[in-house]
């Protein structure tokens, strides 16, 4: 499972802001901690220069607004994300806060991820600029905010099949909560005195209403309409298709009078439990030798009973009890996953060198002229000491383009077509990404369990010494 964390930073006392931007990222982006720089991503900004690229923006931002903070000012916004130890991959972590940050700042943020891999559990720090790309406002901290993360997070999260907490604790309980249960509100309350009433079978409306008020409802006739109000409550509801619902109406409770319609009582939409899912078969004896006692072993009997009743309804119900129809069919369906994931990471691939590609152009662009004065100066100390931030992010575009190899720079509309239709690509992508990898993961568990059941794996293992045998 994933929790988040949101934060805000600021300057701190005796730090510039500069020097604050560049000890926050330096922290995140410790190579010890990010397996020597490899798990480091990053959006509309360079992360080996991104202390310069923030306070570059935020210099910008001053210049055109003219809105200036004092001590207080939130420089950057972090959010930490960590996950159970040994559900996810660093690299897969990445991903999904890549993709948290993403949403959640609307792509009007620079921002960097940093997956740390030194502790127990592996977490992400996403670091992103509270400065808008455009310059123009700044992202401020909103009440609710860190609900807003944790609901996202918990999407994107089961988007991609990973748990999450499903009660978070929170500082204390609502109460509704704290009396076990949420009462229901007013006008479910009268729906439900009107199914009770219409199963009494009344003559017509005037001993529909009675019943009501039989049952504690006030009625109020007033004009055409008719009001009602349950026991406690402080206002009447009145009886239209716009305060109750269409099949509360007067028109329609009348038709159900006169018996030309039949009453849907009021019902709610129950979340329906998943079908259970096949799950491989516990190894008795290996758990017995590894120190569990006879209870555990009674448990696991019975939880491969009903794993074996199982996986026995999935092979009937997709006619797969053939083995060799089994076999073939998760070969189909993990050749289906791993081709559907190289597509999708081939895209994303290509969307974080555009990415990259056109913050370049665009620093370039913007700073060129400084840097053209700058030569002009014969490269003055002086002058470099009053331009550095602009300086820095030239130099680092020409080197990228150098290093790239680019010599024709591509326009930044034609990069924003290209990255549009690739994003398109991958989210169409997704769905059946998604259904792949969960046909891959119930297929191979239903072989395993057969292998097991069968002697199958046995056998192969079996097979497999005598090929070795036979090499030596």
């Amino acid at each position: 499972m994933a929790t988040t964390r949101i934060m805000s930073l600021h300057t701190g006392k005796g730090r510039t802001v500069g020097r604050a931007i560049q000890d926050i990222i330096d922290y995140v982006e410790n190579p010890d901690k990010t397996d020597g720089g490899r798990l480091i991503s990053s959006y509309q900004c360079d992360s080996r220069i991104a202390d310069a690229e923030f306070l570059l923006s935020k210099r910008q931002y001053l210049a055109k607004t003219g809105r200036r903070r004092g001590a207080d000012d939130v420089i950057a916004y972090t959010i930490r994300q960590s996950f159970v130890p040994g559900e996810i991959t660093p690299e897969e972590a990445n991903r999904l806060g890549y993709e948290l940050a993403r949403r959640f700042t609307k792509g009007k943020h620079a921002f960097i991820v940093c997956t740390h891999v030194d502790k127990a559990h592996i977490h992400n720090h996403i670091i992103w600029n509270s400065t808008t790309l455009d310059h123009d406002r700044k992202f401020r901290d909103f009440l609710g905010s860190g609900r807003a993360v944790r609901r996202l997070n918990d999407t994107i999260c089961v988007q991609n099949g990973y748990s999450i907490v499903e009660n978070p604790k929170r500082r204390g309980k609502s109460y509704n909560k704290w009396l076990g249960s949420k009462p229901p509100c007013h006008r479910d309350q009268l729906r439900m005195a009107i199914d009770d009433a219409l199963a009494r079978k009344p003559a017509d409306l005037d001993a529909l209403l009675k019943l009501l008020r039989d049952a504690g409802i006030e009625v109020s006739p007033r004009g055409k309409s008719i009001r009602l109000k349950a026991p406690g409550r402080k206002n009447f509801v009145r009886l239209d298709e716009d305060s109750m619902g269409a099949d509360y109406s007067i028109p329609s409770l009348l038709a159900v009078l006169a018996g030309e319609k039949q009453h849907t009582p009021l019902s709610k939409n129950i979340r329906r439990a998943d079908p259970p899912k096949v799950n491989l078969l516990v190894d008795i004896q290996a758990k017995l030798q590894a120190g569990k006692g006879a209870g555990y072993a009674r448990w696991a009997k019975t939880f491969n009973l009903k794993q074996m009743a199982q996986t026995l309804n999935y092979l009937t119900e997709h006619d797969l009890l053939d083995y060799a129809d089994l076999s073939a069919k998760a070969d189909e369906a993990t050749g289906r996953y791993h081709e559907l994931s190289a597509t999708i990471k081939a895209a994303e691939q290509r969307m974080a060198e555009i990415a990259v590609l056109k913050m370049h152009i665009i620093n370039y662009a913007k700073t060129r002229e400084v840097y053209v004065a700058y030569r002009k100066a014969g490269y003055s100390k002086k002058f470099k000491a009053e331009h550095e931030s602009d300086i820095l992010l030239h130099q680092a575009a020409k080197k990228f383009f150098d290093e790239s190899g680019v010599k024709k720079l591509p326009t930044v509309r034609s990069l924003q077509a290209e990255y549009a239709a690739l994003l398109t690509e991958k989210k169409a992508a997704y769905a059946d990404f998604r259904k792949a990898r969960e046909d891959m993961k119930e297929l191979l568990t239903v072989r395993a369990n057969v292998q097991k059941l069968m002697g199958y794996d046995a056998q192969e293992q079996e097979k497999e010494a005598d090929r070795r045998e036979e090499e030596r």
